[in-house]
């Protein structure tokens, strides 16, 4: 059995990183938010590269980051919730691992993100439509590109990697969680 990346998808806000961290954690692999390694990159915040140099150009940086990431060694990679846009990401994080769409609704974003002021695409006169724009464009983009949906909704992270290990068993993506070894002289 082969033992693949694991890709997280999803609007700002849906949990990518927070999830993408304890999946990393629980399957002992590296993890990488590729927001993060961008910013190592830049020496300077997303926020600050965007309105200076503008999207176009964050998303060439973006892309080749996500193909790099895409043929490291095998992670836990949380990508940026545009990183869907460009169709070579896609391609790329479809066809070199297994990618999970953290889907959740522009309701559920904008209650996470309300007060979040470094987040580029939300610094508008109202977010919560702006969270709904981007679910219109975006949510068709990541089914193309997910393997699985995972709806976050109210579930516990414990319980968002619980889903995300259970698919990638079912899968053959990971070896099942091996059970006790009986006790000698038990039934």
């Amino acid at each position: 059995m082969s033992v693949s990346s694991s890709y997280l998808i999803g609007l700002p806000g849906s949990g990518k990183s927070t999830v993408g961290r304890q999946l990393a954690r629980r399957l002992a692999l590296p993890f990488f938010d590729s927001d993060h390694v961008i910013e190592q990159r830049l020496g300077c915040s997303i926020r600050e590269f965007f309105e200076r140099e503008g999207e176009a150009r964050f998303r060439d940086l973006e892309a080749s980051v996500i193909d790099e990431l895409t043929q490291g060694p095998v992670a836990v990679v949380s990508t940026g919730g545009g990183s869907v846009l460009r169709p070579e990401n896609r391609e790329h994080l479809h066809e070199r691992g297994k990618v999970f769409y953290l889907k959740s609704t522009p309701e559920e974003v904008y209650r996470r993100l309300r007060y979040d002021r470094n987040r580029p695409l939300l610094q508008v006169e109202d977010p919560l439509q702006r969270i709904r724009d981007l679910f219109d464009v975006r949510d068709p983009l990541y089914r193309q590109t997910a393997h699985f949906v995972i709806e976050t909704g109210r579930p516990s992270v414990a319980t968002l990697v619980n889903m995300i290990v259970m698919q990638l068993e079912l899968d053959g993506s990971v070896a099942p969680a091996s059970t006790p070894p009986p006790v000698p002289g038990a039934p």
